[in-house]
Order: C-alpha cells, then structure tokens, then sequence
C-alpha cells in the first residue's frame, strides 16, 4: 500500500538520493507540488539529474542547475530559459523512440513523479491529463510519487493503473496548468484557408498546438466525420466536436474515439475530457507507432516549422543559435501521413518573422539543422499559398516554394537557388 503523505509533509531527502535519474509529467501534468518541493529541497538532496517534456510552469529556472541537471528531448515552453542560459542538455530523438529509450535504460530512471485524478467510484485512479512515456517510467523506477490532484479530470486510458506500483502518494487540490488558445490574426487565417483545401470529410487528423494549428482547425467547423489520432490536442478539438465536424465514426481502429496522449488545453478541454468514454489517452507506443499510423487512411498530419528550405527540408528547432523547439512527433506523423492513402502532411508556417524583416523560407537551413528531410517533403503552406512538393524535382520545388514566399523576399531567393540548381543539389 503507498503512504499518504501530507504536502507540508514531504521529505524528499528521504526518498531521493544524490545522482538519481528523476522523471516527472510534462506539460500540464506537472505534478507542482512535488517539482516546487525538489526546488526547494535541492541543496538538501544533493545533485539529482531530471529529464523533462515541454514546461509550462515557473517552477524550474535556470539557477536550479546548481543542483539539478537537465535534460530534455526540446525546449518547448519554459524550456527556452534553460536553454538559453546553457543549462538544458538535448536529446535528438523522434517522440516515438522514448519509451524504447527508457525502456533500455538510455534514459535513467530511478525515481517517478506523476500527477493523478482523484479516483472515480471503483476506487481507479486516472492519468488526468495526459499518457504518454511515463508508465514505461515508472515500470523501471525504483520509487513512485504520485501527486493525487483532485482538479485533475479523470479520463480513460489504454491501461490499469493497478499494474504500477505507487510508492507515495501526495493529495492536493490545485488548478491545472493551462496552455491558453493564442489569438489568430489575418496570417494565421490566410494559412489555414490554404491549408483547409487539402482536408476533407472523413480525414483523421493529427496536430500541434499553436495559432496556425488553432486556426487550422477553426476553419474546419463545415466538415463531417472528422477523426483524430494525435500525440496532443487543444481546445480546438472541443470546438469541432460541439459543431459537429468530429465524430471519428469513419476511423478503422478506435472507431468514434478520440485519441490522443496529451490534452494541452484551458479548463474547457478539462472539463469536456472528465469521465468522457469517447476520448482516450494512450501512451507515447501507441499515438506515435507506426504500424497503428499505418491502418489509417486519408491521415493528414499538420505540423509547424521554424523555417523551410527551398527544395522542403524542415528546421523546426533551431533559430540562430538558440534551440527552441523539437524533433518531437514530426517526423513519426509527417511519414505516416506521406505513406497512408489518401494522406497528406500539411507544414505550415508564416513566411516571415520579425515584423517581416526575416525570410521563413531560405535558400539553406540554420545550422543544418534539420528536423524532417526533403524526402518526406509534401505540402508546405504559408499565407501566400500552398507549395505541393510531392513528387517533384529540385527545380520544380525551388518554384513553387519561392512563389509562397513573402514578395519581398523572391528576388533575393530566386539569386540564391542559382547556385545549388546549376548543381543540381
């Protein structure tokens, strides 16, 4: 039986022992009481390493490293400031190979931190807002903290919890993060009424989170049966499902489901998973694998990117020196969608940044980084249009891409392409 614990309570000196591997929900299932509790503890336990998801809270800042060693697989969110401050070690790696990582013991993992709903009236708990690696986590830990968060929904999952085994367990009542819908301006439209051509009923869809995504998703509200499979959703999804456009009653597995591992969303999004049967968390094995991405026809991912080459290639990790994104999901979806039939992976992005001054589509990558190759290239779209790059040569794409280009930047880029297209590069 785990041991109640009371949050004012809670010694992790008597758990934690110095250069432990500690791992603990990302995004909105922070379980803050037990990640504030680390930071304030930390001198106490000695150096610990974390490995962290996307953070969207403002427990972890960069002067932590003191006693915590970071690591994580992109620097989405609160991320960023650890990052910049070189703090924040990267792991390259498709979201897909995590729980093979962890399995293996790639990824260290002596202690689990996890935020769980209260239990429904059979006595379950429930993962709340998210299922992704950290079951395959807490499989391998040699102790498991559960923060019990009785604001959390209770949503269904792919597994028993009663397969864990639960070390501690901490009850609290705390809101949950919250990932705010951003505002959706005249480009953000533009893009997704370009992008919107290639989406029809029946499509199963995988998306990010984001204006673009956002909006995307907002100009699908005349479609029918409409389903999703995706690593994470938003607010969005509530908003097509109340008009009607999702019914996931034409997907062949996990028929009139809504499938997903995380829920990246405000207090609607909680509040339309709590206790809903027609949504279900699965982990990170089952949303990214690729032989469940491949039973999916007409599967159409929708991606963004920090910046796109002009022959397709995708950066979306690096701007200048400073990483800020992820491989993440990209590449395990954009491939899927490129192989199932009827499929499409949709790249969308502003064509500019820095109050335009700043070209998205360039000549070559920053760095060389890049996140998703030229080979899985399909349709890339800015507020200019649509470039359909399947299938076509080098020079064929260099025209297309440069005609969703900003105007402003055309001419420069027609100059720059000269040179790879006289070597056929």
């Amino acid at each position: 039986m785990p041991k109640d614990v009371a949050p004012k309570a809670l010694d992790l000196t008597s758990i934690l022992r110095s250069g432990d591997s500690l791992l603990w929900g990302q995004g909105t299932s922070e379980p803050l009481t037990l990640t504030e509790a680390l930071v304030k503890q930390r001198a106490d336990i000695g150096r610990v390493n974390v490995f962290l998801g996307p953070t969207f809270s403002d427990t972890v800042r960069p002067e932590h490293a003191d006693h915590i060693s970071f690591v994580s697989y992109g620097a989405f969110g609160k991320n960023q400031r650890l990052a910049r401050a070189g703090v924040l070690d990267i792991l390259p790696c498709h979201l897909s190979q995590l729980p093979s990582l962890i399995a293996g013991g790639a990824i260290r993992c002596d202690v689990v931190f996890i935020q769980l709903s209260s239990p429904n009236a059979r006595g379950e708990y429930s993962l709340g807002v998210a299922n992704d690696y950290m079951l395959e986590a807490a499989r391998r830990a040699r102790v498991i903290v559960a923060e019990v968060n009785d604001q959390a929904p209770w949503t269904y999952g792919g597994e028993s919890l009663s397969q864990i085994r639960i070390d501690y367990i901490v009850r609290t009542s705390r809101p949950i993060l919250e990932v705010p819908v951003p505002p959706v301006g005249e480009v953000e439209k533009k893009i997704a009424t370009h992008a919107g051509q290639y989406i029809e009923d029946g499509a199963v869809l995988e998306m990010g989170i984001g204006a673009i995504p956002n909006a995307i998703m907002s100009g699908l509200r005349d479609r029918r049966d409409l389903g999703i499979h995706s690593g994470m959703i938003g607010d969005s999804v509530v908003e097509l499902v109340e008009a009607g456009a999702i019914s996931n009653a034409l997907k062949p597995i996990d028929r009139g489901i809504i499938t997903a591992g995380l829920l990246f969303g405000t207090s609607r999004l909680y509040r339309f998973a709590n206790c809903n049967s027609a949504l279900r968390l699965r982990p990170t094995n089952y949303t990214h694998n690729a032989r469940v991405l491949a039973k999916f026809e007409n599967f159409i991912a929708i991606n963004s990117a920090i910046e796109v080459d002009l022959t397709g290639q995708v950066n979306a990790e690096v701007v200048g020196n400073d990483y800020v994104g992820a491989v993440g999901g990209q590449g395990d979806f954009v491939r899927a969608a490129c192989q199932s039939d009827g499929g499409r992976s949709i790249i969308a992005l502003p064509s500019t940044a820095r109050n335009n001054t700043v070209s998205r589509i360039v000549a070559r990558l920053s760095g060389g980084i890049t996140t998703t190759p030229r080979s899985d290239a399909d349709i890339v779209v800015t507020e200019w249009g649509a470039a359909d790059l399947r299938g076509r040569t080098i020079s064929e794409r260099v025209r297309r891409m440069i005609e969703i280009a900003h105007p402003a930047f055309r001419e420069s880029l027609e100059r720059e392409a000269h040179e790879f297209l006289y070597r056929g590069c």
